[in-house]
């Protein structure tokens, strides 16, 4: 069974959304853009165990608070979903409820196209809908999922029940809270999920609770509680008749089994010694690696299942995220991940991952992240975490046309702030992500790539001719561009000659010279001139990425700098602070 589309209406803080999924799939986004609204949606439709929160949704759930308007109308919260993929139990057991999908077109067949259901493009399909509202009669909200097909007679649809839901095994993990109950016994909690799947009533509860009754405490009398006990009877006595009130003792507690259910935790080792504490005292990464062995083990028990899991990357090292990600898509029949990690970013081909926006109408929309046919997609997985997965999850990206260039201006904004922080930002402190095009020729199509993506685009290049001059200025939204031919004789001619030559002192003092460039070495007697020349030709020694930006990391004062590079960050900060002031 696999998520196909989702449509929201009127759901918290989004007015209204049309999201595709192909297959496994990552949803990325800004803050606040929706993508957890997205996941509580899905579980509105699927999870069984949400039907348990009385009531199901509250005010809060409704877009902009609005349950009720004066002129008497109930907005509805309203969730539509459709899945394919049905294994042969869900065909027969939802068999006079399905549909048929086109995946090419996109579209539900209509009455009159039964010949088109032999077509591959074509599958059986169940839609589903949640709806929610307040009632004015009973002044209180409800809400509950139906089939959406076959309307009544009277035009109602037929309840999609707690049993249905669980014939199509979704599980929604929520970041941090998964793990926190996972080995509880909570109802929900993936300990009480696989008992469910496994068909076991725990027999523990009754024999847990008569113990309890029959445990009396401090009956030591040297405690003295038992002595303020009596003295509580001596004083019954008084006023009702000797048999009321008798023999008072104290027990553990009056729990009953649900109660129970929010007290029982798994208690694990701390360590090599025999101390068991509650599984929560875990680290965080433990908890949550141990959270991906309880969803293999319900993956394995039931063979058909759809996760939606938060942030996965949480606590856990880049290794265990794609281990985990690997692991879940393999024992599932879709998994749905939110993240902000490179490394669960690159486990997934372009046009499985999906980047959603939302405009201040709370209407959010989604696209595919698709590539520009100049990468190859045999270049896709060595490139994608260094080039495009930080881009990708930032607002802002600053565009240079190579790693020289980069790393120079990362440097430079860095040391500047620690500066002047009043004048200049480090580029991650604005949330501007770098972005290597590779050459001056790659920005225009990568500008127009990142600002199809709603992004704001910033470069930075050394003189071009005119015509692509132009043709960066079209597709940019801020460009900055050098004097210079090359970024390394903009360093070389607007940097304070004297860190030039304590940048210099500093490579040979410390042995970083490099041996085939002793020729080049100049005398403490040397003119400015001299170090200059010697550092232009360590920098095309080393190709520029690394000692470019040592160089600008030894300036001590904000004048030091390449006046060039100086200007161009400090108005990048008034740019991206401007805008943000401004929304």
């Amino acid at each position: 069974m696999r998520i196909v589309y989702v449509d929201i209406k009127n759901f918290r803080g989004i007015s209204q959304a049309h999201i595709y999924f192909q297959g496994h799939t990552v949803v990325i986004g800004d803050n606040n853009a929706g993508k957890s609204t997205i996941f509580e949606a899905i579980d509105l439709v699927l999870g069984p165990d949400r039907l348990n929160r009385i009531p199901v949704i509250d005010e809060h759930d409704f877009f902009d608070g609005k349950y009720y308007l004066p002129e008497g109308i109930s907005p509805q919260i309203e969730i539509e979903l459709l899945v394919t993929g049905l294994t042969s139990d869900q065909l027969t057991k939802f068999k006079f409820h399905l549909e048929f999908w086109n995946h090419d077109s996109k579209q539900l067949l209509v009455q009159g196209e039964i010949q088109a259901t032999a077509q591959t493009n074509v599958e059986e399909a169940l839609r589903v809908k949640f709806i929610g509202k307040y009632s004015i009669e009973d002044d209180d909200f409800e809400g509950d999922t139906f089939f959406c097909s076959p309307q009544r007679e009277d035009a109602t649809l037929q309840k999609f029940g707690k049993g249905d839901k669980r014939e199509c095994g979704f599980l929604y993990l929520r970041a941090l809270r998964t793990g926190n109950r996972a080995l509880s016994m909570e109802r929900g909690s993936l300990l009480d999920i696989i008992l469910r799947i496994l068909e076991l009533r725990p027999k523990m509860w009754e024999h847990v609770l008569e113990r309890l009754r029959t445990t009396e405490v401090a009956t030591d009398p040297t405690l003295g509680i038992k002595g303020i006990l009596e003295g509580i009877q001596e004083s019954l006595k008084k006023f009702v008749p000797a048999d009321w009130g008798s023999e008072p003792i104290l027990r553990v507690s009056d729990l009953t089994r649900e109660h129970l259910r929010k007290t029982l935790t798994v208690f694990m080792s701390t360590g090599e010694n025999t101390y068991h504490a509650p599984f929560q005292h875990q680290g965080t990464g433990t908890i949550n690696t141990m959270v991906l062995a309880l969803l293999s083990m319900i993956a394995d028990a039931k063979q058909a299942v759809i996760f939606a899991m938060e942030e996965p990357e949480i606590a856990i090292p880049p290794y265990t995220q794609k281990r985990i990600i690997d692991s879940i898509r393999g024992k599932s029949s879709q998994a749905i991940f939110s993240s902000h990690s490179p490394f669960v970013l690159e486990e997934f081909s372009p046009e499985q991952i999906i980047l959603i926006r939302r405009n201040s109408s709370g209407i959010l929309s989604s696209q595919p992240v698709t590539f520009p046919s100049s990468i190859r997609p045999k270049n896709y997985i060595q490139e994608f975490r260094m080039r495009f997965s930080e881009a990708l999850l930032a607002k802002k990206v600053l565009i240079c046309e190579g790693a020289t260039e980069a790393a120079v201006y990362s440097t430079a904004a860095r040391r500047l702030n620690e500066l002047d922080p009043d004048l200049y930002s480090s580029l991650e402190g604005l949330g501007v992500a770098l972005f290597d095009a590779g050459s001056e020729n790659s920005i225009p199509s990568f500008a127009t790539y990142f600002g199809n993506l709603g992004k704001v685009v910033l470069a930075v290049c050394d003189r071009q001719e005119t015509d692509n001059l132009k043709k960066i200025q079209a597709t940019v939204t801020h460009l900055f561009v050098s004097t210079y031919k090359g970024i390394e004789e903009q360093i070389m001619t607007e940097t304070n000659p004297a860190i030039v030559k304590l940048y210099y002192e500093d490579l040979v003092t410390n042995g970083q010279w490099p041996s085939h460039l002793d020729r080049n070495k100049v005398s403490a007697t040397a003119s400015d001139n001299d170090y200059k020349t010697a550092i232009s030709n360590y920098l095309k020694g080393v190709k520029g990425v690394i000692g470019a930006a040592g160089l600008l990391a030894m300036c001590k004062q904000v004048s030091d700098f390449p006046i060039s590079i100086s200007t161009a960050l400090s108005e990048i900060k008034r740019i991206i602070e401007s805008a943000t002031e401004s929304v």
